[in-house]
């Protein structure tokens, strides 16, 4: 079975102490627009086909999308999650999805000037397990409908501390993207193979509801623990570990003219 994993892309990077890091295999956006934003409205952010917009975020998400990272992964200023922006970018002809995240580290270098770097520092983390009672999950077939029949990929609604996936993933995707959730480096330890269909939401420990709670089947009442495992039947166990994070040694808070 073909696996397909949302936002995930493999970045060949040489990491090195003082180096700057992004992937510079020479593809660009065909054109972009970046806006500083008159406020923050968390208006709309997606990732193609053909076109990537994010309107009324923080640079942060950018930051998530474009390094695959979680905020609490990003070491930098303190603006990075208050100043918004609004970015609109047109793929190349023939591009994939799987090369934004590359687009998106050069259109940063670029117009913000980023230069970054990243380290591996010990953290609190979490395994990915399957729960005591076994798992709860619907195995998808090739030719899945759970999704529609536009391309099988995750959305991760993140907005006012809680969150939500739907869509159809392997146990190692969704792990990653929990990660980027603010919970720290969760691992797959699950030992379940192929792709399944994933509904989940929840709320952050502070009992903030997500922007979305209709995206998923799951009670969007419960935390991030209780929705694992009374959905999915899998729970998080406690992990120590090494937690790779970015590290911000540039950023220009005003970027170039488009």
């Amino acid at each position: 079975m073909k696996t397909r994993r949302a936002f995930s892309v493999a970045l060949y990077v040489i990491i090195s102490l003082g180096m700057q890091l992004y992937a510079d295999d020479g593809v660009r956006f065909e054109v972009a627009s970046v806006k500083r934003a008159s406020e923050c409205t968390y208006e709309d952010h997606s990732m193609g086909p053909g076109q990537v917009t994010i309107k009324g975020f923080p640079l942060n998400l950018v930051l998530i999308y474009a390094f695959e990272v979680s905020k609490d992964q990003i070491i930098g200023p303190s603006w990075l999650e208050s100043d918004c922006f609004d970015v609109v970018a047109k793929l190349p002809q023939g591009s994939t999805i799987d090369q934004i995240p590359a687009m998106l580290q050069a259109l940063l270098a670029e117009r913000f000037k980023l230069s970054a770097r990243k380290e591996s520092r010990p953290s609190a983390g979490y395994a990915l397990v399957v729960d005591k009672n076994g798992p709860k999950l619907k195995e998808a077939a090739e030719d899945s409908t759970f999704m529609g029949k536009a391309p099988r990929t995750a959305l991760a609604i993140r907005r006012g501390g809680g969150g939500g996936f739907k869509g159809i993933m392997t146990m190692e995707a969704l792990a990653k993207n929990l990660s980027r959730q603010g919970y720290g480096e969760i691992v797959d330890a699950t030992g379940l193979k192929g792709e399944y269909e994933i509904s989940l939401s929840w709320v952050s420990d502070q009992g903030v509801r997500p922007a979305e709670p209709s995206a998923a089947a799951s009670d969007p009442g419960a935390d991030l623990f209780t929705a694992l495992r009374e959905s999915l039947g899998l729970r998080l166990e406690p992990r120590k570990a090494q937690t790779e994070v970015l590290v911000i040694d540039h950023i220009e808070r005003v970027p170039t003219a488009n």
